[in-house]
């Protein structure tokens, strides 16, 4: 007996077939590079996405692993400059995690009643790595609920006590936890609330028989260059076969066949001619060149933010260079309505940050506080390691939590000093102190208000001290 999501997709492959699209590399050199540059674009975060699959929910003996597919992971810890399992580290939330299998039917995540005064959030994310949805304090409030994720293939009746269902394109999705953490001393409540996130099928939710089960999957094994050449091909034509085909990208997948990119199909890099090989190598090499340009002309600029890179494909437009951008940079990123991240890098005068050159401020004007619904922090990192910068005060980030210690300018405004050398002790309140060397600050406001995306309000400079 054949499950209802392997015969879709058999049929899926049946019509490629029959309309010549299957893996047959059918370009010509000058065509296939241009296709190769537009399927890395749009492969790269597919790809980048799996290699996080992979470890956290694939790889049992790994060091990164989580829970396996359709189970909760959570992780409470204060994240200090040891913290190296990842690059810009954010101590402000405390994470949990769960890779889903939407195939065989769909999953209800039951979070709990959480205080007013504390901010959370599930980011639902497809295997493309667009936010296709948000629960918590933003989007249903911080009274709990019952909420439904189904993928693109269900079709049955949503149970009467279920707060909301919310569709996935892709029958692979991921669901990332945030709950804020104040300090150390609020481990245990995180800890509690974590508790209270549970994940259940549908039908054990119900209490039913479970549906037919479905095939297993053999996930092939990540290499270390899979993002950079056309062995990217082979994961994306495998990850393909969990998406639904949109509308929208009719033309272009189309146009991807002719180089051998099909749901599901196998693309043998090792049967690519010498000339099909260089075409591919040649787009994928224009592909980042184009990204390379545009992060140093628009991202490193701040004329283009988290604000246009992250979010749902309504929201992205099918603009693949910026969902491109995104993975690269940071990918599951918030979407702008969750949180606007914004990097300090550079000085007022455009030169890098660098502690051992200068001490730096950072003022805000009375009443210019970053803007809010929930808090904002100021974290600062190591330019070389992306680590926490180390130090005896142990503080690495200052957050709207500590304004009540803060020491406020005469007029009402807030200076923050961001050096290595150690201030007068009247002055230490408002210290993050730096590394004596290259770094960066990251600026991170969860709930921001609209003047936040509408350019009304600025992130002030960095400015040198003389």
């Amino acid at each position: 007996m054949i499950g209802k999501p392997t015969r879709l997709l058999l049929a899926s492959l049946s019509i490629l077939m029959s309309t010549g699209a299957w893996a047959d590399f059918t370009a010509t050199p000058s065509e296939a590079r241009a296709i190769a540059k537009e399927a890395y674009l749009y492969g790269f975060p597919v790809v980048e996405m799996y290699k996080t699959l992979y470890t956290q929910a694939v790889d049992k003996g790994g060091a990164r692993f989580k829970a396996p597919f359709n189970h909760i992971a959570n992780t409470a810890q204060v994240v200090t400059p040891k913290e190296t399992g990842v690059a810009s580290p954010n101590p402000d939330t405390a994470n949990s995690f769960v890779w889903m299998d939407l195939r065989k039917e769909p999953l209800v995540l039951t979070l709990p009643k959480v205080e007013d005064n504390r901010y959370y959030s599930v980011q639902l994310i497809d295997l493309y790595s667009q936010n296709f949805a948000y629960l918590g304090t933003r989007s249903t409030g911080n009274n709990g609920g019952h909420y439904m994720i189904a993928g693109p293939d269900w079709k049955g009746q949503q149970p009467v006590d279920i707060d909301r269902v919310l569709y996935s394109e892709s029958n692979i999705a991921y669901a990332r936890y945030r709950t804020q953490l104040f300090d150390e001393k609020d481990l245990s409540k995180v800890k509690q609330i974590q508790s209270g996130y549970k994940v259940q099928s549908l039908s054990s939710y119900v209490k039913q028989a479970a549906p037919a089960k479905v095939p297993k999957i053999e996930w092939p094994k990540p290499m270390a260059t899979m993002t950079e050449g056309p062995q990217l091909f082979r994961y994306l034509n495998f990850m393909l076969a969990f998406a639904a085909p949109q509308d929208s990208e009719k033309d272009l997948l189309a146009r991807f066949a002719k180089i051998g990119i099909a749901p599901g199909a196998p693309f043998k890099v090792n049967q690519l001619t010498a000339e099909q090989r260089k075409a591919l190598e040649d787009g994928i090499a224009d592909g980042r060149a184009e990204f390379a340009a545009f992060k140093k002309a628009k991202v490193d600029t701040h004329q283009v933010s988290n604000t246009d890179l992250y979010g749902s494909r309504d929201h992205l437009q099918n603009n693949y260079l910026y969902r491109y951008a995104g993975a690269d940079l940071g990918i599951f990123s918030h979407s702008a309505d969750e949180a606007t991240y914004l990097n300090y890098v550079v000085d007022s005068e455009g030169k890098p940050a660098n502690g051992a050159r200068h001490s730096y401020t950072v003022h805000f004007a009375k009443d210019q506080l970053p803007p809010a619904d929930a808090f904002w922090s100021l974290t600062m990192y190591e330019g070389k390691t992306k680590l926490l910068v180390p130090n005896h005060k142990k503080r690495y980030q200052i957050n709207s939590q500590m304004l009540p210690n803060l020491k406020l300018d005469a007029d009402g405004g807030l200076t923050l000093a961001l050096q290595h050398h150690e201030p007068p002790k009247a002055e230490q309140s408002n210290w993050l102190p730096a590394p004596p060397g290259p770094f960066y600050a990251i600026l991170r406001i969860y709930l921001p208000k609209p003047e936040v995306a509408n350019g009304q309000w600025t992130l002030p400079p960095l400015t040198p001290l003389k």
